[in-house]
């Protein structure tokens, strides 16, 4: 320990390191519950490449873990400490580099926070359409590592197709540039594309070259009603297969509605057993609107309101995006999982997680990214109470084997770190875990980036 201190310190400012033990252990773990974190032996925040390099240097030196982090709001443990490891956060490494209105890229560090960059670029009159629920906290190094989506995904797509290129601090120290400025670019394997929801587990991103679009118009939010989710899963099949392309199509069911009105008392339908929100940026997306609300109609929505502004859309999003937060005052512990089928399949997921949450006795509320098939079950339990404890993480599996034998995944956006582990082997089988389990082998020889995660 005062090895690597000394180490450290050579070329560190003592205020990039944090030895306090209270403060450590702040660091120790991310927003997932049932998963395990060690004590770290330092927690090191620098704030330029030649800083970080020096970390893994003396990591490699040492034979010392490190524990990459961003704003540590991710949900499946990838951002958990190991005992005695270096957890390395990359929050200070905060600045925009550039806005290229021409190129349309910004070239950013890992700490920057998704918010703070959504309205860089606005300024542009630019886009940078990946938005997670906590955009207004997690940052791009974040999303890169987790390959998150967020609310626009049905119509512009997650994470993994904005990022261009990336500057990687290898586990030795090495400096990797990968990718590209350019609009188009196939120069050998896509390495991009590699590191982008690897969790931490290659290398350390300092830098990212992120593709951006133009500015769309405002968009217009429809709220319907429906007297069951399958119903509400019948209009988004209706409205994908009729060739619409919505910015937003969200689903959330009774249990989340409910929460959502008692966290901001936001209004609400509580009669309804499915709410779903449709949203276009389109040049007219009144038009837009009034064909999906014809169609919800058909497939048995009992209300069908569309917003008259901006504002009132605004309103209608913020109650979509404080759904989980919502959900997590139910109960004193929550588990949310995050499993993504094919949109033909929306129905049968919704319909077997309420099944599963009657089996297990519990109150599983669900919000989803319904346009991509991306499902949130939130598992709501008591975590003092040790039976209800495990019923929660035995339906939580039974979640993520129905997704799988509906022919989906068992991560749309959230990533695997510690809670997914085994269902990952399941996933991909024998053969998809050796050749990743080589690929870590090629990048970290020594397994010192983020162990125990992925496998």
């Amino acid at each position: 320990m005062s090895d690597l201190l000394e180490r450290l310190r050579t070329e560190l400012p003592a205020e990039a390191l944090i030895t306090d033990p209270d403060v450590i252990a702040s660091y120790a773990h991310d927003m997932a519950s049932f998963c395990e974190a060690g004590t770290p032996a330092v927690v090191v925040l620098p704030r330029t490449v030649e800083q970080v390099q020096h970390v893994m240097r003396t990591a490699t030196a040492l034979r010392v873990p490190v524990v990459p982090q961003g704003a540590r709001t991710g949900l499946s443990g990838a951002a958990n400490a190991s005992d005695g490891c270096i957890v390395l956060s990359l929050v200070k490494m905060d600045r925009i580099l550039e806005i290229s209105p021409v190129d349309r890229i910004a070239v950013v560090e890992p700490g920057v926070i998704n918010a703070v960059l959504s309205r860089a670029v606005n300024e542009h009159g630019l886009y940078y359409p990946p938005d997670p629920s906590s955009w207004e906290t997690c940052t791009i190094g974040g999303n890169i590592g987790t390959a998150s989506g967020g609310l626009c995904c049905v119509k512009y797509g997650v994470t993994a197709e904005y990022v261009l290129g990336l500057d990687v601090v290898l586990a030795d120290g090495r400096l990797l540039t990968t990718g590209r400025r350019t609009a188009k670019g196939v120069a050998g394997y896509d390495l991009t594309r590699l590191f982008v929801g690897s969790e931490g587990s290659l290398g350390i991103v300092v830098k990212a070259v992120l593709a951006l679009k133009p500015q769309p118009p405002q968009q217009l939010v429809l709220a319907a009603e429906f007297p069951s989710a399958a119903a509400a899963c019948d209009a988004v099949c209706r409205i994908m297969e009729r060739g619409h392309t919505p910015s937003l199509l969200e689903l959330m069911d009774r249990t989340t509605v409910r929460a959502v009105n008692e966290l901001a008392s936001m209004g609400l339908p509580e009669t309804t057993e499915a709410l779903l929100l449709c949203a276009f940026d389109t040049p007219d997306p009144a038009a837009d609107l009034a064909a999906v609300g014809a169609l919800c109609t058909a497939a048995g929505a009992t209300e069908v309101v569309p917003a008259d502004s901006p504002a009132e859309s605004e309103l209608l999003l913020q109650a979509r995006r404080m759904s989980l937060t919502a959900l997590e005052t139910v109960k004193s512990a929550t588990m949310i999982d995050d499993v993504c089928v094919p949109r033909s399949q929306l129905g049968a997921m919704l319909e077997g997680t309420a099944a599963i949450a009657e089996e297990y006795g519990l109150t599983i509320g669900v919000c989803s990214h319904a346009g991509d098939g991306n499902t949130h079950p939130v598992v709501c339990f008591d975590h003092t109470d040790p039976d209800e404890s495990r019923r929660a993480r035995e339906s939580f599996d039974a979640i993520m084997a129905l997704g799988l034998e509906l022919g989906g995944t068992i991560t749309g956006e959230h990533g695997v770190g510690v809670l997914k582990k085994e269902w990952l082997a399941r996933e991909l089988g024998e053969t998809g875990i050796e050749l990743q389990r080589g690929i870590k082998a090629a990048f970290d020889p020594l397994g010192l980036l983020n162990p125990g995660k992925l496998f």
